[in-house]
Formats: C-alpha cells, structure tokens, sequence
C-alpha cells in the first residue's frame, strides 16, 4: 500500500481527492471539471414526508402525558449514538475523509449502522454529497451553499435538490467510488431506511409512547437540526482561523451541538484530520473519542496534528525575508494557535488522497 502525503488544504481542491480515489478504484474518471448547476430541480417526496412525520412526532411531546425521564435519557443517547458516533464520527470522519481505521474491519459497518439510525440517507448518498460540498465549497455546485439563502444550506437542500445532485449511479459512483465498490456499504445505502423503522419499534415495544417521543422523535430530530447547522451556521457566523477559499467558520455552540463538528473553518483548512478543534479551547469530543477507541487498539491510523517549523518561516516572512521553497505550500500560523501538518499515513482497504495545497490556500487568519 503506498503511504500518501496529508498536508493542509482548502475545499476547493478536493478534485485531486476523488482523482486519488479513481485513480485507485480505476472505475471512475471526475478530473474534468463538473457540470454548471442547473436550475431544474424536483421534489424529494420520500424524504420529505418521512421528515415531516419525524417532526410531527415530535410534536407530541408536548403532550406532559408521554414526558418521563427516561425517555428524555434516550433522546440523548439517540442524539449521540446515531449523531455523534454514527454521523459526526461515522459518516463523516470516517467513510468521508478516511481520518482513522477501525480494527477488525467489521466494526466500520457497525458505526455505519449507528448513521443509518439518524435518517439523514444511505452512507454512500452522504459521502457522496459531502465531498461534492468539499470540492465546490460556497460554489456554485456545492450542494448546500448559504449562498442560497441560510434555508437551503439548513434542510431545503435536500427538499428540492438540484438535477445534478439526485443521485443516480453515476453519481454516486462519481463522488464516492470507493464505497460504491464495498458490496456491505451498497446493502446498506439501499435498506437505510429500515434502521430507524427497526429503532422506533423497539422503542416502543420496550417503552411505550413516551420512549417512542422522546427517545425517537425528540432524539431524531434534534440530531438533524443539530448536523444541518454545520452546513448553514458554520457558514454564516463565527470566527475563522484559516483563509480558506469558502465562507467556512467556528462556531462554539455549533461545535457544542455536533460534538466538535462546530469546529468548521479548521477542518476544512485541514480536511482529512481527525481533530477539528485546533486551539486549546476548541475542545473536539468526537476526537477525544477516537483517541480513546486508538488506546485500546480498535481505532488506528489516525491522522492527528503534528507541529511543524511553518511557525519560524512565518516570523522570518514578518519580517521581510522570504520563506524557504521547501517551505512554500505551509500556512502561515495565527500567533494565538500553532499550524498542524498530518503525518504520513498508511490505510488498509483505501489508497489516501494527496490533498497538497498550492499558493495561498489556508492561510491563517490575521498573519
């Protein structure tokens, strides 16, 4: 397996990603540039009306009669289990951007099972969608911009898609070609559905209405509004660590919300890190928690931060000299928080892009 350098990138260059990707699959050509978006959009009725009965359920508990504090409890395990681990974690540190390896192999499609329990789609429709936004971040093919209006980039997105984002299997044969050859994540993105059905049963057969509201309904739909605001509020408000090509941001509450997701503007300087919070107050429970996983040994090559001398070129550029050439593609760091570069890193089952950064990408901010 050849072993793939990770350094610091803006999301406008993750064409080069799914180049590697092809490239290593040899199914799939996405050098050319995309299609311009087009105007003509349709209605996802599926999804639509199964998230308006998520959100109708949830109504329901305010009704005093289906309240108890178990069922409470359970709405927050159902926003961490199927939000935490098998979406911020899952879905996207993992199948997305390959940040870390599970060990035995089995156990990706157990977290993977724990995303399909949060009604956001099929593993590989969100990979898909996902690196679709990377490479067009705040473009006009990005599939949730804020440039649409905060609305669009929070839900209706995926209410009225655009033609060029239904997902078709080109499309998703396209944007994620790795998992499209994975027969287990094909299962899987076609039976997605049955998870939450399955877990709302269960629910219900073991605690009734009140399990079945708040542990169901409120637990669904407050991890949905929870993740959307990744993709709208961490592009409108916030502060920026990073110059990168798009509109992305921290947010604390956000970052609070999505268990270090809300960290935004970090990940998309550096997209295939394991760690979104950089500086010391920007603290990253889905990190700690591979962290964690990676002692026992069942999480392991993680690409985590490591200091570099970009620091020391920066002060010499301050100055008036001129950075080295070696040193030429490293971000400049912010004076309050030191730059990261990733390390080398060799996956099993999936050859790791090289996701290296030209000119001024990811810049930080204030320097």
């Amino acid at each position: 397996m050849s072993k793939a350098t990770i350094s610091p990138t803006s999301p406008s260059i993750l064409s080069p990603h799914l180049a590697s990707l092809s490239s290593a699959t040899n199914d799939v050509d996405i050098s050319s540039a995309p299609s311009p978006q087009s105007t003509s959009q349709y209605i996802a009725w599926a999804p639509l009306a199964w998230m308006a009965a998520l959100h109708l359920g949830a109504l329901l508990a305010l009704n005093p009669a289906y309240f108890s504090w178990s069922g409470l409890a359970l709405a927050f395990f159902t926003h961490w289990i199927a939000g935490g681990i098998g979406i911020c974690m899952g879905y996207h540190r993992l199948l997305t951007h390959r940040s870390f390896a599970t060990r035995p192999k089995w156990l990706e499609y157990v977290i993977t099972g724990f995303g399909c329990l949060a009604s956001e789609g099929g593993p590989i429709s969100w990979v898909a969608d996902h690196r679709r936004h990377h490479a067009h971040s705040d473009e006009e093919d990005d599939t949730h911009s804020p440039n649409r209006g905060f609305g669009w980039a929070h839900m209706f997105w995926w209410m009225t898609p655009d033609i060029t984002s239904r997902h078709t299997p080109d499309y998703l044969k396209r944007w994620a070609p790795d998992l499209c050859k994975d027969p287990v994540m094909r299962v899987f993105n076609s039976i997605h559905f049955l998870f939450p059905l399955m877990y709302a049963w269960i629910l219900y057969s073991l605690g009734g209405m009140s399990w079945l509201v708040w542990g169901f309904f409120v637990g669904t739909v407050s991890l949905l509004h929870s993740t959307w605001l990744v993709n709208s509020a961490t592009h409108v408000w916030g502060y920026r660590n990073y110059e990168t090509r798009d509109r992305s941001t921290n947010l604390w509450w956000v970052a609070l919300l999505t268990y270090g997701e809300g960290w935004h503007n970090n990940h998309h300087a550096f997209q295939t890190s394991a760690r979104h919070g950089i500086r010391r107050w920007e603290i990253d429970p889905t990190y700690l928690t591979i962290r964690f996983f990676e002692a026992f040994g069942i999480f392991h090559s993680i690409k985590h931060p490591k200091l570099t001398r970009a620091k020391a070129v920066a002060n010499e550029t301050a100055k008036g000299g001129t950075a080295p050439a070696s040193a030429s593609n490293d971000p400049k760091p912010n004076r309050s928080a030191p730059i990261i570069t990733l390390p080398h890193v060799t996956l099993p089952n999936v050859t790791v892009p090289n996701l290296a950064t030209t000119g001024s990408d990811a810049k930080p901010v204030g320097v």
